[in-house]
């Protein structure tokens, strides 16, 4: 099953896991990811500490709990490759309604690895 197909199928809980210049370390609660492409993924990001942290350390960390209640789920190690404020786009892939004068960012990440929820994972770490 490919990661995009994993993700449209799945319901559950995401974090997201930044670290600013220093390394300290920030978690916050995260939607399921927006694929772009298989590799590429995008996050929906308001101008908080997540944020402010990627512009300093572009990587990330997402990890994704099933909402079976089983241990199972992923982890995606993540860089940030580019980020835009483009309210249309984010717009059109919002899944809920949202109603805020937060600025908004769209924030594009490539996939650098996936493992599991649990344990080190397969050689070919894109199958699940």
């Amino acid at each position: 099953m490919k990661l995009s197909e994993y993700f449209e199928a799945k319901k559950g809980i995401g974090v997201l896991a930044t670290a600013d210049s220093d390394g300290k370390v920030n978690t916050a609660l995260y939607s399921r990811p927006h694929f772009i492409e298989e590799e590429t993924v995008a996050f929906i990001m308001l101008e908080r500490l997540s944020h402010k942290n990627l512009q300093s350390n572009p990587h990330a960390s997402y990890l994704f709990i099933e909402s079976d209640g089983q241990y199972v789920g992923k982890r995606l190690y993540l860089t940030k490759i580019k980020e835009e404020a483009d309210t249309d786009q984010i717009d059109t892939l919002r899944r809920k309604e949202y109603k805020s004068d937060a600025k908004r960012y769209l924030v594009f990440f490539r996939v650098d690895k996936v493992l599991p929820l649990i344990g080190a994972g397969k050689k070919d770490c894109n199958e699940s």
